[in-house]
């Protein structure tokens, strides 16, 4: 069953036990402040379905997302976004079930900060990974907190002080890729109808809690603090406008280093 169209979209398979979640702008699926509150809005049902296990999530089409929206990122409007962004982390920690990523083509900014929260991640060969929030003069909050968890400090410094980007098999070698396959989604399906579906919903649920409440609590409290830099110190240098609005103009921007 499927729900209807939307900028996100999603199927109950399994009886309702598995949700696919579904990122439905292709092609370039970009997390803009309608996404945001449509995937809060699921996490926030999913916290209340008892029979749910599981939630895999994927893009629309050829790409997994482009990231948040680059306009959104203006001073005018970017603490409402980076408050509503945050926000829809928190309601998918709150709703504490398994969560695997689906990965084909571009995952980036935003949309990779989404896939690193997930439990577990499955990426096609043509998998591309990257943080480039630096090339726009700003930081990458999420990515800052809880990359350094999953694939270890210095790797996480090197995707957020350069803004590179990770093929597929680079990106398993350092952990952020768990299963590279031809067809992700029915690897991430395989998987959790193989390793999760047999067990208990309830008992899941508290194996999520047991795993990551208290990582949760302490990603968070970092998030708080990461969100006030951005905000009050980062957003307060001219660099940072400069690197959204010539991103915005398709131009280089013209860095003044203050």
């Amino acid at each position: 069953m499927a729900d209807a169209a939307g900028p996100v979209r999603v199927e109950r398979l399994d009886g309702g036990a598995l949700w696919r979640v579904i990122l439905a702008r292709p092609k370039a699926n970009i997390i803009d402040v309608a996404m945001t509150a449509a995937l809060t809005a699921v996490w926030r049902e999913a916290a209340g379905d008892r029979a749910l296990k599981v939630l895999c999530i994927e893009g629309d089409g050829a790409h997994f997302s482009f990231g948040a929206s680059v306009a959104e990122h203006l001073p005018d409007r970017v603490r409402a976004m980076l408050h509503d962004f945050h926000a829809m982390f928190r309601a998918l920690a709150a709703a504490r079930v398994a969560t695997a990523a689906v990965v084909r083509g571009q995952c980036l900014g935003g949309g990779l900060e989404l896939v690193s929260f997930c439990n577990r991640v499955f990426a096609a060969p043509d998998a591309k990974f990257g943080q480039p929030e630096i090339k726009l003069g700003v930081i990458a909050p999420v990515a800052s907190v809880v990359l350094p968890h999953r694939i270890g400090r210095a790797a996480a410094e090197d995707l957020c002080l350069s803004g590179r980007t990770l093929d597929a098999e680079q990106a398993r070698s350092v952990g952020l890729v768990d299963e590279l396959a031809e067809d992700p989604a029915a690897a991430a399906l395989a998987w959790a109808r193989t390793h999760l579906l047999p067990h208990s919903a309830a008992a899941l649920r508290h194996a999520q809690r047991a795993l990551r409440d208290v990582w949760c609590r302490d990603v968070f409290l970092a998030l708080d603090a990461v969100e006030r830099l951005y905000l009050d110190e980062l957003m307060a240098t001219a660099d940072a406008v400069e690197g959204v609005r010539a991103f915005l103009d398709k131009r280089p921007p013209q860095w003044t280093d203050r």
